[in-house]
C-alpha cells in the first residue's frame, strides 16, 4: 500500500482551495470547493441517520455533470462504495447491476429514473435525483425528517463555523473498497472490478507527479465518468490539486468538444482517438491537402516555417492554452500520430485498463516515442510474457499497487485474470524496448472502444445474433466508426427454407433492428454483411478476430 490516501487528497483539495471555483456544468452551474464540501458533509449526515454503513455500497448513473462528481465524492469520502454505471445501459443492465452489487442507496438522473422500475432493485432503501441532489423515493419513513434537519446538525457538527480550517471528515484507509466498475451491463458478461482505494490513489500520485498540471488550472471532462479514464485523469486527479473542472453535459461531438475548448482555454486535454482522429479528419486534413500548401510541406526548406504556422492552428483548436494531449483507451493511427510529432504539436499516448485504475504506462510528449504507449508507472511492474520480450511479441503482464482485488462475487473470472503470483493478464499483446518503452502488438481481447469512449464487447452481441436460425456464427467488428456484424449462413437452414439471397438480407435486416433494441444507442450494429465462408480460427477453435478488423 502506497502512503498517501485517497480521501486526504480530497479533505486537502478542499481545505486548499475553499473559495475557488471547483466543478462547474458548462453553460451551468459553478460549485466552489466551499459548496462541494458543505453538500458532502450534509450527506455524509444523511447516510449516517439513515444506516448506511461503511462499506456499503451506492450506484452512481446520469451523463457527466458537476452534481454527478459531487454524489461521487460524498460517496467515497464517507467510506462507502461507489458503483458508478454507464448511462447508456438499458434500464435492464441497470437493474441487473444495482441488484448484483447490492446497492443500499442510488444517485440517478431523471430522464434514467423514469425508465427504471424501483420494484425491480430489492434492496435500494433510497434514491436521490442528481438534479437538485434530492430524494426521487425512499423505503424508510423518515429520510424526509433527516433532510429537513440537516442544516441544524451540520451546525452541531461544526460549532466554531464551517470553514477551512474546521472542515474535516475521517480518512479512510487505502486497503478499502472504494469503487466497483462493473465493465458492462449484460447478465453473463458483466464483470465489476473491485479497486480499492489503494488503487484510485496511486493513480492520482503518480498524475501529480508526471502529468502537467497545477492548482487553478482549468479542464474540460468529456470522456464518460462512469469509465475509469475519464474518472481518474479528468476528475479525480485535477480536483485533488484544486483545478477548475467543467463538465459538458451534452453528448461530446467534436463540434462541441472544440467550441469547449476555445471558451475554456483548459490547460491538460485528455481525449480517446476517436475524437483526434475525427478533428484531424474534419479540420486539419482538408486544409494540408490544399495546393500549394500540400507541396510546400514537403519542400525540405520552408516547411520548418510552415508547420509551426500549422502548429498554431491545430493549437488554436483546442483552446490555444494547453501543455499536452493525452490520448488513451485505444491506439491512435500511425499517420495521425506521426504528423502531430513532425509539426511539435505536444501529444502522448498512454495505455490502461479498467482493472488498474486505469494507468500502465506513460511518458511525457517530449520523452515519448512513436508508436509507444510510454513506461510502466512507478507503481506497478510490467512485464511481457515472452523469452526475448524485446523482441518476441508476448502478453502484457502487470503487477503491483494499481492492480484490483478482483472481480465481485466472480472468483472464477478473478482467477482467470490473476494467476497466482499476482500477475494481472491484460489480454494485450507487446514487446518493451531496452528503454523500458511498451509497444502494443495487438488486442488479443476483443474490446473496440465506442463513439464517446464507451467499452463495447462484441460477444455480447456475437451471443444474441448466433442464436437466430440462419446463423451459424457471427462476427462483430468496427468499420469506418461503425459497428457492422459478418454473418456466416447456417447453409441448412437457408436451404430447408429455399431462401435467396435476398430473402437472406431481408431477414438478416429483420435481426438487425430486432437486436438494436436490446443494447444501447453505441451499441448499435449498422449493417450485417453475409459472409460466404466459415471463419478462420484458432486451434482452440475461437475466430481469428484480428483477420476481419
Amino acid at each position: 500500500m502506497i502512503q498517501e490516501k485517497l480521501t486526504s487528497y480530497f479533505l486537502d483539495a478542499i481545505k486548499k482551495n475553499f473559495d475557488l471555483p471547483a466543478l462547474s456544468d458548462y453553460g451551468g452551474k459553478t460549485y466552489t470547493y466551499k459548496e462541494i464540501g458543505e453538500i458532502i458533509q450534509k450527506f455524509h449526515i444523511t447516510f449516517e441517520k439513515t444506516g448506511i454503513k461503511k462499506g456499503d455500497k451506492i450506484a452512481l448513473i446520469g451523463k457527466n455533470s458537476a452534481n454527478w462528481g459531487i454524489a461521487y465524492l460524498s460517496v467515497v469520502t464517507y467510506g462507502a462504495v461507489i458503483v458508478p454505471i454507464l448511462p447508456d445501459f438499458l434500464p435492464k443492465d441497470v437493474h441487473y447491476i444495482v441488484n448484483h452489487s447490492e446497492s443500499k442507496a442510488l444517485f440517478v438522473a431523471s430522464n434514467i429514473w423514469s425508465k427504471l422500475e424501483i420494484e425491480q432493485m430489492s434492496d435500494l432503501q433510497y434514491v436521490f435525483g442528481l438534479e437538485q441532489l434530492m430524494p426521487l423515493h425512499s423505503r424508510i419513513d423518515h429520510l424526509d425528517e433527516v433532510i429537513h434537519s440537516l442544516n441544524g446538525w451540520l451546525n452541531e457538527k461544526f460549532p466554531k463555523g464551517f470553514d477551512a480550517k474546521h472542515f474535516d471528515f475521517e480518512v479512510a484507509e487505502n486497503s478499502e473498497l472504494a469503487e466497483i466498475s462493473y465493465t458492462s451491463g449484460t447478465t453473463g458478461f458483466s464483470k465489476g472490478v473491485m479497486l480499492l482505494h489503494n488503487s484510485l490513489a496511486a493513480n492520482i500520485r503518480f498524475a501529480q507527479h508526471h502529468m502537467p498540471l497545477l492548482p487553478g488550472d482549468k479542464i474540460v471532462s468529456f470522456l464518460p465518468l462512469a469509465h475509469a479514464y475519464g474518472l481518474a485523469f479528468e476528475f479525480l486527479f485535477p480536483f485533488s490539486l484544486g483545478c477548475h473542472i467543467t463538465f459538458l453535459t451534452k453528448t461530446p461531438t467534436p463540434a462541441i468538444i472544440t467550441k469547449a475548448f476555445q471558451e475554456i482555454k483548459p490547460r491538460l486535454i485528455l481525449s480517446v482517438p476517436l475524437v483526434i482522429e475525427k478533428i484531424y479528419k474534419k479540420k486539419i486534413l482538408p486544409t494540408i491537402r490544399k495546393a500549394p500548401l500540400k507541396y510546400l510541406l514537403n519542400t525540405p526548406v520552408i516547411n520548418k516555417l510552415l508547420h509551426k504556422k500549422v502548429l498554431s492552428a491545430v493549437s488554436e483548436g483546442f483552446g490555444g492554452n494547453f501543455t499536452e494531449v493525452v490520448v488513451g483507451g485505444a491506439a491512435l493511427s500511425e499517420e495521425i500520430e506521426s504528423f502531430f510529432k513532425k509539426i511539435g504539436f505536444p501529444i502522448t499516448v498512454g495505455y490502461g485498463m479498467t482493472e488498474c485504475g486505469p494507468l500502465i504506462s506513460y511518458a511525457s510528449s517530449s520523452e515519448a516515442k512513436l508508436g509507444s504507449c510510454g513506461k510502466a508507472v512507478d507503481s506497478l511492474q510490467v512485464k511481457i510474457d515472452s523469452d526475448d520480450p524485446q523482441n518476441k511479441v508476448g502478453e502484457i503482464l502487470m503487477k503491483g499497487e494499481n492492480v484490483m482485488v478482483g472481480y465481485y462475487k466472480n472468483k472464477e473470472a478473478t482467477a482467470l485474470a490473476i494467476d497466482k503470483e499476482g500477475w494481472l493478464h491484460s489480454g494485450d499483446l507487446g514487446i518493451i524496448d531496452k528503454d523500458g518503452f511498451i509497444f502494443i502488438k495487438g488486442r488479443s481481447k476483443s474490446m473496440i472502444l465506442g463513439p464517446s469512449g464507451q467499452n463495447i464487447y462484441p460477444e455480447e452481441i456475437e451471443a444474441m445474433i448466433n442464436n437466430r436460425a440462419c446463423v451459424a456464427e457471427s462476427l462483430v467488428v468496427q468499420r469506418d466508426e461503425k459497428i457492422v456484424a459478418l454473418i456466416y449462413p447456417d447453409e441448412e437452414v437457408v436451404k430447408s427454407m429455399r431462401m435467396t439471397n435476398k430473402d437472406l438480407e431481408e431477414k438478416l435486416e429483420a435481426y438487425r433492428k430486432e437486436l438494436n433494441s436490446h443494447f444501447p444507442p453505441y451499441m448499435a450494429v449498422t449493417r450485417m454483411i453475409i459472409h460466404t465462408d466459415p471463419f478462420e480460427k484458432t486451434p482452440k477453435q475461437s475466430i481469428k478476430r484480428f483477420l476481419y478488423q
